[in-house]
């Protein structure tokens, strides 16, 4: 038996208490390895263990540093971390907790070492899922912000973070995570059936929209999706199924509006209309069909109004020759023109029609007799112009 092994247990008999044993704690990690001291540490009981803590937390950060070795061999990984606090050594203090399973803890200290994108994760695992959330903002890394706010039961705010980067299918399966009673039900099963129709699947859509139908008896009576339904009926080239749905609605006195309605309102500048002036804006457009291969905008030229995309795809180029650069593809829901309604300035991009086309269209000369006739939306539209255009100017600007 060595000399360490015989003084473990006198050690603590003849000194008693904690500080005794820190004392033997310290003695024995000058004679032997940390595994001799962790050996006396195992022996004590929970609440001495914590004592010991305390009271190792007012020595030096040297003695601190060796005694959390010991703990760590005793495999105390909070312990170990506790006593390294404050030591400038925060990425072990972080790897320690996460070897004992605090994630909150060591998230913390990631946070103390300035290692943010470790911090958000580490938070997340520990459930502490506002706090991911905010250290996730903080980053600019939205797609760990929309995954967290799936994660907190906000599947709605998740979808428009994914609306905002494009990723329709994502943002499909957050929709999907909406609850009956949310009362932006009924939107989120429209905006579903919109990028599944969008996207090609169309029977996926119709199916879903069914399934809505049947589930619930407030969907069964819900206007916009029976016009939803009638519209991808059509899309089925089942018109006859369709008429039928139109035809119940106009019995019931309701004059369905179809997903260009939504679209028209979710355009960041009739943001504020109020439901009357929406639905007037809405009796001005009129639905175009443009056939694929046309140009539907020309850059340099004075602007035609609004065209709010329904069916079909564009694509939008830097120039009018035929080589210039391809700057994007838009699809249903998308929108161009805008900035023409209010503003007499020359088309800044091509857009030419890469499959047919049914677009509404709302004129300059329809906008301008509607903000005549419109004193209080015309207010509200043109201050939202005004700070949208403001934050562009900011955004190049910086």
């Amino acid at each position: 038996m060595s000399r360490s092994e015989a003084e473990v247990p006198e050690a603590s008999s003849e000194r008693g208490g904690v500080e005794g044993t820190l004392q033997a704690l310290q003695s024995l990690m000058g004679l032997e390895t940390a595994a001799t001291a962790a050996r006396l540490y195992e022996e004590l009981g929970l609440a001495q263990r914590e004592r010991l803590l305390r009271e190792a937390e007012q020595v030096s950060p040297e003695v601190r540093e060796r005694l959390s070795e010991v703990l760590r061999w005793a495999r105390d990984f909070s312990g170990a971390a506790r006593l390294l606090r404050g030591c400038g050594v925060d990425a072990r203090v972080a790897a320690l907790y996460v070897q004992a399973g605090q994630y909150v803890d060591a998230a913390e200290a990631y946070l103390r070492e300035g290692d943010a994108e470790r911090a958000a994760a580490a938070f997340e695992r520990g459930g502490a899922l506002e706090r991911a959330l905010e250290v996730y903002r903080g980053l600019g890394a939205p797609e760990a912000v929309a995954q967290c706010l799936v994660r907190l039961g906000r599947p709605y705010e998740a979808a428009l973070v994914y609306r905002e980067l494009g990723q329709p299918h994502s943002e499909v399966e957050a929709l999907g995570c909406v609850p009956v009673g949310d009362g932006r039900y009924v939107e989120s099963v429209l905006r579903m059936c919109m990028l599944l129709d969008a996207e090609g699947f169309t029977r996926r859509a119709l199916a879903l929209l069914a399934d809505t139908l049947r589930g619930s008896e407030a969907a069964r009576l819900d206007p916009a999706l029976a016009a939803e339904k009638a519209r991808l009926l059509r899309r089925m080239g089942m018109e006859a199924e369709a008429e039928a749905i139109i035809a119940r609605l106009s019995s019931q006195g309701i004059v369905p509006m179809d997903a260009g309605y939504e679209y028209l309102k979710a355009i960041p500048i009739f943001g504020e209309l109020s439901l009357e002036d929406m639905k007037d804006l809405y009796r001005v457009a009129r639905q175009v069909l443009i056939p694929a291969g046309a140009v539907v905008l020309e850059k340099g030229t004075a602007g035609v109004g609004l065209f709010v995309l329904l069916e079909g795809t564009v694509e939008v180029f830097s120039g009018t020759e035929d080589d210039s650069r391809r700057l994007n593809t838009l699809g249903p829901g998308a929108h161009l023109g805008e900035i023409s309604l209010v503003q007499d300035a020359p088309v800044s991009a091509r857009v030419k029609a890469r499959t047919a086309v049914r677009a509404l269209r709302i004129t300059r000369a329809g906008f301008q007799h509607y903000l005549d006739t419109h004193e209080s939306a015309a207010l509200r539209i043109y201050r939202l112009f005004t700070q949208n255009l403001a934050a562009r100017v900011r955004a190049l600007s910086t």
